[in-house]
């Protein structure tokens, strides 16, 4: 009955999310004030209600919610929407919510209405343990901040397109500057990047206790340690080399696509990971 009720509450969840989508859209749009107030109201409720699950969820199950990919993207969604909304709020940048839980959204019709839920609780029970939720967490909260910096690049080669056409209006205002997005893509990366390096050292070491036969060649091992060379690129481009501007967008973008085949790809070719790193 617990699950039924839950599954419900997701739904409704849903339905508040793609409204609130679909306002900050006629916002992008129109420059509609009056959409993105009440979009932002609807997601701020769409937050109370994920936070709301979270803790039901922790009650019921006794434990941090992050060790399948049932609840790994659930957090996941719940981390970008947290960060979006402070960001917003703290930053004021306009438009950072709407592009930021698109992916939110996606990740939330995927974590509803896919059939991953039903994991095994055995396998899960032999998984637990204290260094694999830390483990979990810092990965998510890594792809969390890498996230939200492919945003802050996807609106900095959006503004840059806006100056270079000429295309003066409402939306170019809203957009903050070049130099501001590209600062905020940088410090991002450089809180995710030392974060995905601590994940995978505790992953490896949990693995190297839990489980002694583990493929080092394994496609999901190999694609986050892709992730976090191609990331610690970007930081050597930007630092080292003094890069900047639509090359270095371009390269944090593709870095996320690389976060997404990871996650995707790989993470159905592991032959032992539950979800993804």
């Amino acid at each position: 009955m617990i699950e039924v009720n839950m599954t419900r509450l997701h739904e409704f969840t849903i339905i508040l999310y793609a409204l609130s989508i679909l306002l900050y859209f006629i916002d992008f749009l129109y420059s509609s004030r009056k959409a993105n107030q009440v979009a932002f109201w609807l997601l701020a409720f769409v937050w109370l209600l994920q936070t709301t699950c979270l803790c039901i969820y922790m009650v019921n199950t006794g434990r941090f919610p992050v060790l399948t990919i049932f609840e790994g993207l659930y957090f996941y969604v719940w981390v970008l929407i947290t960060l979006s909304l402070g960001i917003n709020r703290l930053m004021k940048v306009d438009f950072i919510v709407f592009f930021t839980n698109v992916i939110g959204f996606v990740m939330m019709v995927i974590h509803t209405f896919a059939p991953i839920q039903y994991e095994s609780e055995i396998m899960v029970n032999q998984l637990s343990s204290e260094l694999l939720f830390i483990h979990i967490t810092m990965a998510i909260l890594s792809y969390g901040a890498f996230s939200i910096s492919a945003v802050f690049s996807l609106l900095y080669l959006l503004q840059y397109n806006l100056l270079k056409r000429k295309k003066w209006g409402a939306r170019l205002i809203r957009i903050a500057d070049l130099t501001k997005l590209e600062h905020m893509s940088h410090v991002l990366n450089v809180i995710g990047v030392p974060m995905l390096l601590l994940s995978l050292i505790l992953g490896l070491q949990w693995a190297y206790i839990k489980l002694p036969e583990m493929i080092w060649y394994d496609a999901k091992v190999i694609g986050s340690f892709i992730v976090l060379v191609v990331y610690g690129v970007y930081l050597y481009l930007r630092v080292g080399k003094g890069f900047q501007g639509k090359s270095l967008a371009l390269w944090n973008l593709a870095s996320f696509l690389i976060i997404l085949i990871n996650f995707f790809l790989f993470g159905q070719l592991s032959s032992f990971h539950l979800w993804y790193t």
